[in-house]
Parts: structure tokens; sequence; C-alpha cells
């Protein structure tokens, strides 16, 4: 019996939509979601690729690292890629509260990205956020009583 919860019978203290209902996007047009409806994430998906470059672009930080990792374990050894690793996990995990935005400064210094300027410097800004949470709901839901 281990791995099973034991009910007792009683209902659910997470609240629960009683009517499940399937939202279907319908296909616009063209045959693909109507971007103002569905959202360009949408759309995007079926469209393909635009350019040979995108796949490279796409994972240019990933591929990178996997060279520099390579580079140093032929120079140092096996212990600096390790090293390395470890603190940049251990930065990505460096965090706030679920509701307060970070900057997650330390992983980029650890990464090199720092130096970039990209999309999501100038346009993903906190500020410039529609959406923001009441901070109770916020930290109820990550940490899963709602």
């Amino acid at each position: 019996m281990v791995g099973k919860k034991q009910s007792f019978g009683l209902p659910s203290l997470k609240v629960k939509p009683e009517v499940s209902t399937n939202i279907t996007v319908q296909d616009g047009v063209f045959g693909i979601p109507d971007p103002m409806v569905a959202g360009i994430s949408a759309t995007k998906n079926k469209l393909g690729q635009c350019h040979p470059l995108q796949v490279s672009e796409k994972n240019y930080h990933l591929n990178t690292e996997k060279m520099d990792m390579a580079m140093l374990r032929n120079v140092q050894g096996l212990h600096a890629p390790m090293k390395l690793t470890m603190e940049r996990k251990f930065a990505s995990k460096i965090g706030r509260l679920p509701f307060l935005p970070s900057s997650n400064l330390q992983h980029d210094v650890f990464t090199g990205r720092y130096l970039d300027i990209g999309f999501e410097d100038i346009l993903n800004t906190p500020e410039f956020c529609e959406v923001n949470g009441q901070p109770h709901a916020v930290v109820e839901r990550s940490l899963g009583l709602l």
C-alpha cells in the first residue's frame, strides 16, 4: 500500500470544476488559428521555420556552452566543467517569492548573458507586465494549496 492515498471518502480540498469543458480553437480563413483569439504562439507552431538559420540561432547559447565545456574539459580536466555546472545550477535555483520578479543576475553572469542585449531585455520587462496576481494567492498556488 505504499504510494496510495487514503481518501476516506471525503471530498477534496482543492476546488475543481463541476463540468469539464474543452475549448477548441477553430481555424481561421487560411487554415491556421486566428492569432487574435489563440495568440501568436498557437499559430507559429504550425507555420514551420522561416529561415534555415532559425534553428541555429535558437540553440546558440546551448551550442556555445557545450563547446566551452568541451574545451575546458580538454584543457583543465573534468573537475572544471563539473564545478561550473554546479555553480550554474545553484545560481539558477536562487529565487524570490513567486509574485516578485527576479532578474537572475547571478545566473546571467555565470553564463555570460549579462553582456547580451536581446528582445527579452527591452520588451519583457516586469513594469510592462499586464498580469499581476494577488501575492497570497500566487504563493498558495505555487505551494499546491490552491
